[in-house]
């Protein structure tokens, strides 16, 4: 079973933690992975994805699973795309339906799906998800190095309340339309909290 995350889900030692930079690449190491107290390792799509599959198939109970993606999608009250809170800063933008953002979405919907086959039928695996979110950086980084990054606000998430932020807060206006990225798919798994790096 898959669901989404809430703010207040955010807390180290609640089950087992999966970190995901999740890239979309042909060949690449454009992930960056990470179970646990784990070391960070930069892998491809597909060696992530199985990763990810395997820690998910020997869990027993709840896994906590951070992808950097979107995770949730915003449209205005006419239908169009919308950016949400968390991809504005300053005149900076990293909107879901632009650029990397659409390439890692599209990647996250099949991890996501292939997540959801696994653990159909089989409650004894918990899947809850988490967004990350790692742009607007100071100094370039490698996909370990992010996942590492999101690690250290979940392990001390007490001290980094303003980078986790609850569904509510990711609308700009009341009347945008927030719902998963997944709904297009068939597979509406909430609107999980977001972690920001």
């Amino acid at each position: 079973m898959i669901s989404a995350g809430k703010k207040s889900e955010v807390v180290w030692g609640d089950g087992n933690w999966i970190f995901l930079d999740i890239g979309f690449s042909s060949n690449g190491r454009t992930c960056g992975f990470a179970f646990s107290d784990e070391v960070p390792q930069n892998l491809t799509y597909a060696d992530a994805r199985k990763a990810v599959i395997e820690k998910l198939r020997k869990q027993n109970g709840l896994t906590s699973l951070v992808i950097e993606a979107p995770l949730s999608v915003c449209f205005d009250s006419k239908g169009n795309p919308k950016g949400r809170r968390i991809e504005r800063r300053g005149s900076k933008t990293r909107y879901w339906y632009s650029g990397l953002g659409c390439a890692v979405l599209t990647a996250a919907m099949y991890l996501v799906r292939d997540i959801q086959k696994t653990t159909e039928g089989t409650p004894h695996i918990q899947v809850r998800l988490f967004e990350g979110f790692v742009s607007f950086k100071d100094a370039e980084t490698d996909h370990a190095k992010d996942v590492g990054s999101l690690r250290t606000i979940v392990k001390n998430a007490p001290q980094h309340q303003d980078s986790i932020r609850g569904s509510e807060e990711l609308k700009f206006c009341e009347d945008d339309d927030l719902f998963s990225a997944f709904r297009v798919a068939g597979l509406d798994c909430g609107i999980p909290a977001a972690i920001t790096a």
